[in-house]
This record gives C-alpha cells, structure tokens and sequence, in this order.
C-alpha cells in the first residue's frame, strides 16, 4: 500500500480545529471592539500563535492578529486620554502588542521561507498604521513616525534572535536571512526616504558623548562603541550591517528626489526651520518609548554641518539650515541632514573594521567607497584617516584603499604627498630627473595645491629637492627651481626658508667659488636631518635653501639666471612647469651654440706648442720612469 502524503487523520481533525478557533476568535474580538466589550479573547488568539508548531497555522494565526490590530490601531483604542480604566486598557492592549510584535522578530529567523516574509511585510504595515494613529492623535496635527516600533525592527534586521515557533530549525547562526534582507532593502531601504534616514539613525545609535569621542577627540576607550549593542556578543552585528549598507545604491543626490515616503503623512510639506533650536524628535509619548534628552543626544549633528560658500550659493528645493537644528519632519526633506545621518553611520562604523578579524568586511567597505559612501558624506576628508590606515595593510587591502585615496585626491582637493615623499627621500640624485618629468603637473597642481598639508612636510619636501639639486643635472634643477618657487608662493609658511639671511651672509662672498664653500662650510650648520625617514620631524621648516642660492654661480648660464628669481619679490603668477619639461643636456648645448656673443672673450694670437710649459719633455719623461701617474702629475694648479 502506498504511503499517504496527507497527515494523519487525527492531525487533520486537529488542524480543522485550529483553523475554526482562529476564526471564531478573530470574529469575537471584532464583535468585541464594535461593542466595545471585554477583550479577553484577543490573549487566547495571541496563545495559540505563541504555541502553535505548523507553518501553515502560524501563518493564519499571525495573519488573524494582524487584522484584529489593524483594527485596534485605527478605532484609536490606543491613542492617549480617557480615564484610568482606559489608560489600564490601553497598557494590556501595548502589551499584548508587544508579545505579538516580538513573536514576528522571531520569525524573520524562521525556517520557512514564507513566514520570514510575511513576518517584515506585517512589521512594516504595523509600522504604518501605529505613525499614522500617533499622527492623528497629536495636539499639533504634525506628521510623527513610530520609532518604538522601527526600532525593534531596525535591532531585528541586526541583531537576528532566533524564531520562537516551535519545531523551526533556522541554521542562518545570527545573520540576517538573505531573502529578509533583500526584501528589506528593495523594498523599502532603496525606496522610502523616511524608512532609510530612521534606519541609519536606530543602527549606530549612541550617546552624544560617545560620538564626540569617537569623531573629534578619537578616545580608543569609547572607539569601540556602535551601539548598545557589543559586537562581542552579537559577532554577526557587523556584517548584518555591512550586508545592508553596501547595497544602498539610490542614496538621494538632489532635493527634488526626496520624494518617497512609507508613511504618507510625512511627505507633507514641513514649517521653514526657525532660528530657535528645535527638538529632534517629536510627537512620542512616554507611554510608546523611553524618552531620553533627545537635544542632548543630537548635538552630534553640528559635527557635520557644512559652511555655507558664498560662491556655490543657489536657489536649491527642500529645507535649508543647520541640521542640528531642524525637526524630525524637517530633517527628512533636508539633503544634507540624510547626509548627515549617512556620514554618521559610516564613522562610527568604519574603525570596527580595521582589526584583523574584520579583514574580509574592511575589503568589502572598501569595494564601494569610491562609488557608494564618498559622494554622499558631507565631508569625504573625514575618512582620510581610516583609508590612509588601510594603505598600510598592503594586498588586496591595500590597493582597494588606493582607489579610494585617489578618489579622495581627485575629486576633493585632498593633498596626500606622504606617500610619494617616502619614496622621495630615498631617491638618489640620478633618479631625481626620472621622478620630476611627470611630477610637476600631476603633483604640484592636484597634491601640494591643498590647503590641508602641514608645513613641515612641506619643508622637508622642498628641502629635499634642494639638496638633491647639488648633485643634480642642469635639466633637474631648471624644474626643481619652479617648482620650488610656485609652492612657495601657494604656501607664505615657507618663506622663511629663503629669509634666513644669517645663514649665507658672507659665506658666498669671496674671490672664489672654492672660498665661498668654504665660508659655508665653517660658519653654518644646517638643523635638516637628512637621514630621517619621517619627513614630519626633519627639522626642514628650521633650515634654509642655501642648495638653491649657491646655484646662482652654477656652470649654466641658464641655471644661474632661473637660481636669481628667489631673490626678487615674489609679484610674478606661477610658473607653467610645462615649459620646463623639455631641458635635457642636448637642448643646453644647443642653446649656448646658438646663443649670440656680446663680447668676444679673450684668446691667444699665437699658437703655443707647448700647452704646459712647466712640466718639460725630461719632466714627462722621469715621471713616467718612476711608475707615478703623469696625468694625476701634471694636472696640479698652484
């Protein structure tokens, strides 16, 4: 006899069973809500959700207290006032809502596919209603958002306790189930503004204190802080969000694209922000969450407030102002307070990804900041350190990081000549030509050009290749000295390496160039430490450029004459160092063959035969029979 597909006949009389009594019951509390009678049935439906073990009547179960709800939330039978009887209603019916909201949690964990879907379906339903009950219950007629609710959701997606249904067997181990998270972010993370803003709120929530320390004061003993949440104890917390984060690819660039609103009454139009400080959240009342000192904790905002530019000022759509100061329904139709919620949730999420342990989830943030999280921080430059950081790991690590920084340099006038001086210091003198030809116009004009570069390194920049220029070829210098003076033109910290007169006055005065070195050499100790691989502590900014001001007696006429413009006033523009790229020792020559003589220069009328008069024929001759070196001998001036 062939085995039944069907259950058994006694658990299909049991299903039938549970099937009727979820009916009858749902029936009797919707009698009871219209006659506003006992609601004692609404905590046997809710018993039999919590204890059923069949997907299929979980699902009708769930499904049957969600309608029950939707009924509760929109006759008000929440909503503030009445008597105490009501208010001792009011609390049971919270709670009977609570254990039914925890119940959904669980499930987004659940074996079966279906319910985890039908579970964040109704949590974000639920979500709409109980916004839009709070809204219609307000004095002031504001559009308010339940964050109470949200925020179970928001821990749920993160933090993912295990279903509760009994014999599920979930094995997702803590992680977010793909097809919840994939649900959950096409269809309203990617879509709805005010569902994206609250979730990169509840993901990183901390205290203001917290955030100051990690942002500004960078104290390593709160650095550790994402939220209340350790990820010590909840391991997965991080790539939970991660998962998350990196798929948000429809981040708001415009105003005009705020737009889409899970809950409808916040796509309402908000007040002008006022010049008085506004609270943050609004419209929630003690009995729907705790309130803390909501002013207190968003002062974090004023961190990312922007100063406006008077050059980049137009007529934009959506609220102006500082973002510190703006409401809740404010912020939503505010570009830059989503920014700045996006800028927060990256910074404090960025160091928790720099430990070893979270190599494979640093490797993925840095696949998509080029692309997805620099355009839409307020302030790229923030991150600076974390990338700069992540350059040191090397491999593939490493160059992700790269890309990143170039992005940085590229696009947000971001100097970051560390790297390159590193490679600078150990070059020789022969390599020095090989490193200008493609450095002026790509480093002078994009790196050096920022006004975020601390005039040390600057210094030890310059002084680097001043002292390299002694030893240098004539086409090296003519494009060290231009370089040399267009920084210090874009940089007036520098010119007191060229106002140092105590440290050449009388050292290249003298009958010769030998007697000059000299002079130098004697009475002057330069405090640049050569050696030093740190170009932040070579004393370079203390020294001078005595290297350049000796090249006023070099050999080349051209050299000796470019060598004199850092002795004039600096009223010239910039010089183009395309104009200097083309020198080699070739067109020198050329230029010296070609150029026209003034003044004819001395010369002998009569061919001498003898080129060396003190050294004779038996001179040569008893030099070379001692086994010495004539040439070395005869090479000798008095």
């Amino acid at each position: 006899m062939p085995v039944s597909s069907l259950p058994p006949p006694a658990k299909r009389r049991k299903t039938k069973s549970n099937e009727n009594a979820i009916k009858d019951l749902e029936l009797q509390i919707i009698a009871a809500l219209a006659n506003n009678a006992s609601l004692n049935c609404l905590s046997d439906l809710l018993d039999i959700a919590q204890n059923v073990s069949g997907a299929k009547d979980t699902s009708k179960t769930v499904y049957s207290l969600y309608r029950v709800f939707v009924i509760i939330i929109s006759s008000n039978k929440l909503a503030l006032g009445g008597g105490d009887a009501a208010k001792i209603v009011r609390k049971w019916v919270w709670e009977r809502l609570d254990a039914y909201v925890n119940l959904l949690l669980g499930l987004l964990q659940d074996e079966e596919a279906t319910l985890r879907i039908s579970a964040l379906e109704i949590l974000f339903s639920l979500l709409k209603h109980l916004s839009t009950s709070l809204t219609k219950s307000s004095p002031d007629n504001q559009p308010h958002f339940h964050f109470s609710h949200f925020k179970h959701i928001a821990q749920a997606l993160l933090l993912c306790p295990p279903s509760t249904r009994h014999g599920s067997t979930a094995s997702f181990a803590g992680k977010t189930a793909p097809d919840v998270r994939e649900h959950f972010v096409g269809t309203w993370f990617t879509v709805h503004d005010d569902i994206r803003w609250c979730f990169l709120r509840e993901a990183t929530y901390a205290p203001r204190l917290v955030i100051w320390n990690i942002l500004v004061i960078h104290n390593p003993l709160l650095a550790f802080i994402l939220s209340k949440y350790s990820s010590t104890d909840h391991p997965n917390l991080l790539g939970n969000l991660l998962s998350i984060m990196e798929k948000l690819t429809t981040f708001p660039t415009d105003p005009s694209e705020l737009n889409a609103w899970w809950v409808e009454e916040l796509g309402k139009k908000p007040p002008k922000p006022k010049n008085g400080k506004a609270d943050e959240i609004d419209g929630e009342d003690e009995e729907l969450r705790d309130v803390g000192d909501e002013d207190e904790h968003n002062d974090w905002k004023k961190f990312f407030d922007e100063e406006p530019n008077a050059k980049h000022i137009k007529k934009v759509d959506g609220v102006q102002g500082r973002t510190h100061q703006l409401t809740f329904h404010q912020s939503l139709h505010s570009l830059q307070a989503h920014r700045a919620m996006f800028t927060r949730t990256w910074l404090t999420f960025l160091p928790h990804l720099s430990t070893s342990s979270n190599r494979v989830f640093t490797t993925r943030a840095l696949n998509i900041m080029h692309r997805g999280v620099l355009p839409h921080l307020t302030r790229p430059i923030l991150v600076m350190d974390w990338i700069s950081a992540c350059v040191d790991f090397g491999g593939t690590v490493g160059l992700l990081a790269l890309n990143a920084l170039f992005t940085l340099i590229k696009d947000y006038n971001l100097g970051v000549v560390t790297c390159r001086l590193q490679h600078l210091f150990d070059l020789s003198s022969s390599e020095i030509t090989l490193l200008l030809l493609p450095l002026p116009e790509s480093m002078s004009n994009t790196d050096l050009v920022s006004s975020h570069l601390p005039a040390s390194l600057l210094a030890s920049f310059i002084k680097r290749l001043s002292r390299l220029s002694l030893s240098a070829p004539p086409a090296a210098i003519i494009m060290i000295i231009p370089l040399t003076y267009n920084l210090l033109k874009r940089h007036p910290a520098l010119m007191r390496m060229i106002h140092r007169m105590q440290d050449v006055d009388g050292a290249f005065v003298g009958k010769s160039r030998l007697a000059s070195w000299h002079n130098l050499l004697t009475s002057y100790i330069d405090p640049f430490l050569a050696d030093e691989a740190n170009p932040n502590i070579t004393n370079a900014i203390d020294s001078s450029l005595w290297e350049l001001y000796s090249h006023k007696q070099h050999y080349d006429s051209a050299v000796s004459t470019l060598a004199r413009i850092l002795e004039e006033a600096f009223t010239k523009p910039g010089y183009s160092m395309e104009d200097f790229l083309d020198h080699t020792y070739g067109t020198l020559i050329e230029g010296e063959t070609k150029h026209h003589i003034k003044k004819e220069p001395a010369l002998a009328m009569e061919l001498v035969k003898n080129p060396f008069p003190l050294a004779s024929d038996e001179d040569v001759r008893n030099v070379v029979e001692s086994g010495l070196d004539a040439m070395s001998e005869l090479w000798v001036f008095g």
